[in-house]
Parts: C-alpha cells; sequence; structure tokens
C-alpha cells in the first residue's frame, strides 16, 4: 500500500469525488445485505481529505490473497498515473448497525499504521434505497481512545482517568461531493440539449393551439396525495426498536457480568480482610510472648482478586444504541407530526 506523509493540519472534511461516490454505491448495492468493504485512495490537503479514487475488496476469507489484490490493484493505479495513497476505506452497513469491535479494530490499524488521517466511509444501503437520499458518512477514531486501546486496559480506572466514555469513540466528520470542472461542464452540455428540445416543442404546441389554452392546463393542481396520513408505523422504526432491544438484552449481560466481577472482589476482599485481622491478634500473642512477628504480605500470595471484565464491549454496545436511539428520533418525528395532526382533525 502506498503511503504519503500525513498534513499536521487536522482534518476538517471529506471530498468525494462523484465517481467515488458512485463506485461506492454500486458495490454496496451489488452485495446487498452482506456488508462489503473497499479502499479510499486520494489525499489530505489542507484540512480536507480529498478521496479521489477506490477499489472493492474481495470478499475471499483468505488475508493472504486479500493483501495481494490490494498490492496488485496499487501496482496498476500507479502504471496508469492514478492516485494510489490510501487514505481509508469505506464499508456498507444496514439500519446504521456498523458500531463494533471489527470496525474499531480496521479503523485503528489504518490510522496507526498507514496515516493517521484516515477515515473510514459508511454507506447505509437501506435507508439510501428507501428514502432516497444518500446517506454517506465519514469517522475516525480520537486520539484519547486510540491512546487507551493501544493498551488493551479497558478497566473503570483507565477508562476515568483518560475521561473516555461511548461518546469519545469516534470523531464524525462532514462529508462533500465534489465533481471536477469537466464533469460539470459535460453535465451542462446533457441539460442544456434537452432544455432547448423541451422548450421548442412547448412553442410548437402553443403556435398550433393558437390561445393560451396550453399555460392554463399546465398549472394543473396537484393530485392529492393521502400517504402522509398513513397512520402505520414505519418500517425502519420497527426494525431499530429491535435492533435496540437485542442491543438492550446484551447490554445486560455485559452489565451482569460486571457486577458478578464487583461481588466476587467484595468476597475476596472480606476473605483477605479475616486474614490480616487474624495475622494481627497472633502477632499480638507472639509479641507478649516474645516472638517475631509473622509476615502480613502473605496476603497477597494467599488471595488473588480477580481480574476486572474489559468495559470496552459495554461501550460500544452503548454507542450503537445512541446511534438507534438518533434514527429513532428522526424516524419518529413525522410520524408523530401524522399522529398529532389526524388527532386535531378527529376534534
Amino acid at each position: 500500500m502506498a503511503v504519503h506523509l500525513p498534513s499536521s493540519e487536522p482534518l476538517k472534511a471529506v471530498q468525494l469525488d462523484g465517481l467515488v461516490v458512485l463506485k461506492i454505491i454500486k458495490h454496496c448495492r451489488e452485495s446487498y445485505p452482506s456488508d462489503v468493504t473497499g479502499q479510499l485512495l486520494g489525499l489530505d490537503e489542507q484540512g480536507v481529505l480529498e478521496v479521489t479514487n477506490c477499489f472493492p475488496f474481495p470478499s475471499e476469507d483468505d488475508d493472504d490473497a486479500n493483501a495481494q489484490y490490494q498490492l496488485d490493484m496499487m501496482r496498476c493505479l500507479r502504471a496508469v498515473n492514478v492516485d494510489n495513497n490510501t487514505v481509508g476505506w469505506y464499508r456498507s452497513t444496514h439500519l446504521g448497525n456498523f458500531v463494533d469491535l471489527s470496525l474499531i479494530d480496521t479503523q485503528y490499524n489504518y490510522q496507526r499504521t498507514l496515516s493517521a488521517q484516515s477515515v473510514v466511509i459508511i454507506h447505509d444501503v437501506s435507508k439510501s434505497a428507501a428514502q432516497g437520499n444518500l446517506n454517506l458518512r465519514a469517522f475516525r477514531l480520537q486520539e484519547a481512545f486510540m491512546k487507551v486501546y493501544e493498551t488493551k486496559k479497558f478497566t473503570t480506572e483507565s477508562l476515568a482517568q483518560a475521561k473516555l466514555s461511548f461518546s469519545n469513540i469516534f470523531e464524525e466528520l462532514p462529508v462533500q461531493v465534489h465533481n471536477s470542472h469537466l464533469v460539470t461542464l459535460m453535465l451542462h452540455n446533457i441539460e442544456m440539449p434537452r432544455l432547448e428540445a423541451d422548450r421548442l416543442r412547448s412553442l410548437s404546441t402553443f403556435a398550433s393551439m393558437q390561445k393560451t389554452q396550453f399555460e392554463l392546463e399546465d398549472a394543473k393542481p396537484l393530485s392529492p396525495n393521502f400517504d402522509v396520513l398513513d397512520l402505520e408505523l414505519d418500517p425502519f422504526m420497527q426494525k431499530n426498536l429491535e435492533y435496540l432491544l437485542e442491543c438492550s438484552d446484551v447490554q445486560q449481560q455485559e452489565q451482569n457480568n460486571y457486577q458478578y466481577w464487583q461481588r466476587s472482589v467484595a468476597r475476596e476482599q472480606a476473605k483477605m480482610q479475616a486474614w490480616l485481622t487474624k495475622r494481627r491478634q497472633e502477632n499480638a500473642q507472639r509479641a507478649t510472648q516474645g516472638k517475631p512477628p509473622l509476615p502480613l504480605n502473605e496476603v497477597n500470595t494467599l488471595f488473588k482478586l480477580p481480574a476486572e471484565p474489559s468495559r470496552l464491549d459495554s461501550m460500544i454496545l452503548s454507542a450503537q444504541m445512541h446511534n438507534f436511539t438518533k434514527q429513532l428520533n428522526q424516524f419518529a418525528g413525522p410520524s408523530l407530526a401524522r399522529l398529532y395532526s389526524i388527532q386535531e382533525l378527529q376534534k
């Protein structure tokens, strides 16, 4: 993989060329509902990460074959004088269900080994296809989280010292879509003949009618649309609620494991305290008999406190649940507006 020297200026936005957006959409939709990944190529310039090209990763499980494929692609792109600087990767998702350990581990490797300015582009195929809006989001790991992730110690103490929570894992960057001047000119050239043909067709029709009836008929009232009054819950809201409930169940299991560890520590500490009390009493008796006291540091070898379970999984689940709740707020807004509107109409 080609690596370029990172810019000292922090990233402010991610700029995707129109060709890159089309490639990502095509790759993700062709493989839907399976999640796919790919490589992003470009350059970071003055706080803006310019992504000018991309290519998909093969779906094979062989890591050696995948690495060789990436090297071959880089070599081919360099041979045809195309940008071959790795600036991140992209991944498809379904209804925003993308926050997991695999994503964090891959993004950590990109930022640590390739470039500190690397990002991951998340494309939600289901939301883009159903709602008609292009759903592209750019994320990168925050530096404070990367320092703790490097130590692999996600204890309560370490998280408190680093002031980390689920909201400090990722940093989201604004995404901009950019086209070159030649592409913009081509789009205008495609659009202008169509507009000219429509204008000539309108003039011809107007001349044949010899009246202004054409203008009156052209301004027909909009046909009524009763879809906005549909009170059925949005299927996206139902699916998000299902995902949220699943995350809540797993989060409850993580909380039970943590509480079990706390009870185990409390039991061991009670045993240690009882042993120390007994040893101090023995030492007091030995002192009255003129004997040397017994050591107290043996308590560390006789009793071992259980290791605290990692809090990383709990943080990831909290971040994913936060993402689901944000989406629920977006979906619930129009539904609640319809319900209140119908309620007022019934009055």
